[in-house]
């Protein structure tokens, strides 16, 4: 297994570790529902550093990335972020990522330079995806990820927990914006107003040799504020409480961002990018099934795979994420499933062995009180 920057610490901490793409991660430290509350109600800090990073620099960078990507990078200017996908020629996801347009301050005239942040089990992937359109685009192509440590504060504290550590002003940061900055004595690192939680915070891009600086100081400033470490665990509990998709399950090679209901991040007017022109198809025509949330009274938990019936036990879908919500106190869920069933309060059946748990069409987010 590939390790974090990190590794050592979260052992330290006395954090259950666990594979997830290929890194020895922490799953939890003292437990998910408390490391979940910590982020909704305080502050907690991730170990993100799994997570791929490129670069793309270069006259032609703008063109290389509205080639390969959904959303319309057009739209960025420096200093702001875009969530978008990567499509395949065969309508499918290859991966959803973040896209930073970064300063311009190592870029010759003419050149423009962007940050592309992918999925930990897409990298490699993805890095071969990109780099196939690459030879036609004049720009360079950088893959950094190795040598980028990336930490999350989240929570309606981040701020309290990360200002002491620098001069930036954080509150001039919008939502899905960036700069650079020092962090703890770190110089050159990139503090972003994103997050995976709901809840508002700051990712933080530093030297991957630095993040355990990084880790300790926020861990510190952020004991008043009532700081938590917490892992992939609580991470995946606040994700699926905001309804945000997680690649391998809720989308993948297979699904269609229409499908997905990530329409808001494909750009048809942009102009040509990988398969347009069946979204455009799709668009048209409608397509044939949706991902949804719903929600269960039961106190079992829907797993990913679980087939879905409608209320005559005609299979009409399956599982792809579920959860026990720590916010609400009772399981939540996404999947797909066959129009019109996606509808609000359509009433639907997990199938979970021999039983069959009624379940209701929600809109997500489930959790209503997200500051961002």
């Amino acid at each position: 297994m590939k390790h974090t920057p990190l590794t050592e610490k979260h052992i330290a901490l006395g954090a259950r570790m666990a594979e997830f793409a290929g890194y020895n991660m922490p799953i939890s430290y003292t437990g998910i529902n408390p490391e979940h509350e910590a982020v909704r109600e305080r502050v907690g800090l991730f170990d993100v550093s799994h997570m791929g990073e490129f670069i793309v620099r270069g006259k032609e960078a703008l063109n290389l990335i509205q080639k390969v990507t959904t959303n319309d990078a057009a739209k960025l200017e420096i200093g702001q972020a875009q969530y978008s996908c990567l499509p395949n020629d065969k309508g499918g996801i290859v991966d959803d990522l973040l896209v930073y347009r970064l300063t311009e301050d190592n870029c010759s005239e003419g050149e423009r330079a962007y940050m592309l942040v992918v999925n930990a089990a897409n990298i490699e992937k993805d890095w071969n995806w990109i780099k196939s359109f690459h030879k036609d685009f004049d720009t360079q192509l950088i893959n950094i990820s190795d040598n980028t440590g990336l930490l999350a504060v989240q929570g309606p504290k981040a701020m309290e927990a990360l200002q002491p550590l620098t001069d930036t002003n954080l509150r001039d940061l919008a939502y899905y914006t960036h700069t650079k900055g020092t962090v703890a004595g770190v110089e050159n690192v990139l503090i972003s107003a994103t997050g995976y939680t709901g809840s508002g915070g700051f990712e933080l891009y530093a030297a991957a040799d630095k993040t355990p600086v990084l880790w300790d100081a926020i861990l510190k400033t952020g004991d008043a504020a009532g700081i938590l470490p917490a892992g992939l665990g609580a991470r995946d509990t606040l994700r699926l409480e905001m309804g945000m998709c997680l690649y391998g399950n809720d989308i993948d090679d297979t699904t269609s961002p229409l499908e997905a209901g990530l329409s808001w991040i494909t750009k048809l007017d942009k102009g040509d990018f990988n398969s347009r022109d069946i979204f455009a198809q799709q668009k048209e025509e409608g397509v044939t099934r949706r991902l949804i949330g719903f929600t269960l009274d039961a106190r079992r938990v829907p797993r990913h795979g679980y087939i879905i019936e409608d209320t005559e036990g005609n299979q009409i879908g399956h599982v792809t994420s579920g959860t026990q919500s720590p916010s609400l106190g009772h399981p939540i869920g996404l999947g797909y499933v066959q129009k019109p069933f996606h509808k609000k309060e359509t009433t639907i059946h997990i199938v979970a062995g021999k039983k069959r748990l009624p379940a209701t069409v929600a809109r997500p987010p489930f959790y209503k009180k997200s500051t961002s």
